[in-house]
């Protein structure tokens, strides 16, 4: 079961890792921007970690400095690995092992980003006041809040729905 979850789950996280690491280029250079259009709760969190905090301009200038060097420092997602993987899909006897194998490294590769970017996101929190993270950790409570709300009404509308039909 733990391998169907990978062969399934790896590719969809990689894409949407890559969405996200993006997004938190544009939402760090866009921090400061209050009025900025209200986010889909299905986005990873962690992507708007600073969204609604009031930063300085030295803050704003900090964390692009930060963001910055992190784009030079991390490895590009690989569009070979990706191609890779849709040979092994295609080809005419599937190799299972190879398949594995490739999932692996591209997840080893997606953790190592991961955990790159967390931290600079840690580095970005320790730029904040003590007050600016007590709102940050207020925000991310609600966020949380929000969260626990979508996922407990999920199975129910779900149920919900079939048994209307």
């Amino acid at each position: 079961m733990r391998n169907v979850t990978a062969v399934v789950a790896v590719p969809a996280l990689i894409l949407s890792f890559s969405a996200a690491w993006a997004a938190d280029v544009t939402t760090t250079d866009e921090m400061h921007q209050e009025d900025a259009a209200p986010r889909s709760m299905t986005q990873v969190p962690q992507t708007h970690m600073f969204d609604g905090i009031n930063l300085t301009e030295q803050q704003r200038q900090q964390m692009r400095d930060l963001m910055q060097q992190a784009r030079h420092e991390r490895s590009p997602i690989s569009i070979n690995d990706l191609e890779q993987l849709h040979e092994l899909i295609i080809a005419e006897k599937f190799d299972e092992t190879a398949y594995k194998a490739k999932l692996d490294s591209i997840a080893q590769a997606e953790v190592a980003r991961q955990v790159d970017m967390a931290r600079v996101r840690n580095q970005m929190y320790h730029l904040l006041t003590p007050g600016q993270q007590g709102v940050l950790n207020q925000k991310h409570q609600q966020r949380m809040n929000q969260m626990r709300q979508l996922t407990d009404m999920q199975p129910s509308s779900s149920l919900h729905a079939v048994s209307s039909k």
